[in-house]
């Protein structure tokens, strides 16, 4: 019993962090109140919290609109916000939410936020289908 409960306690949290099944990933592009297509015009890397973090600031033209719960309109230009998590070689977990280059052409998977700015919110594939 007692080595059921070390074991336990030791590998929780690696359970934890484990990678999503890519149903997990579909069900949150699903739910995602803005399903979009857009051109990155400008992306803006700023130290996060930590060293292993960075915050993200991207400025994308909409190109085409699949589903949107804010009335987004194509040629409307926006901020996408987010952070990345640096992770040390080996890390067991969710993978992160992918940094975009100027002049990508993506789709994206996006919540707008009280600040009208808006935020991935699928993960790892917030900026991909499968």
């Amino acid at each position: 019993m007692r080595l059921f409960l070390l074991l336990t306690t030791l590998l929780f949290p690696l359970i934890l962090q484990a990678e999503l099944a890519p149903s997990a990933y579909e069900a949150m592009q699903a739910k995602a109140p803005e399903f979009i297509r857009i051109e990155v015009l400008r992306v803006d890397l700023e130290l996060g919290a930590d060293s292993s973090q960075q915050k993200i600031h991207v400025v994308a033209l909409v190109s085409s609109v699949t589903r949107t719960a804010t009335n987004l309109k194509a040629d409307e230009i926006i901020n996408i916000l987010y952070t990345i998590n640096n992770r040390p070689a080996g890390w067991v977990g969710p993978g992160g939410i992918p940094l975009l280059s100027e002049k990508d052409q993506t789709v994206a998977y996006l919540a707008k936020t009280e600040t009208n700015d808006f935020v991935p919110v699928a993960g790892r594939m917030s900026f991909s289908n499968f």
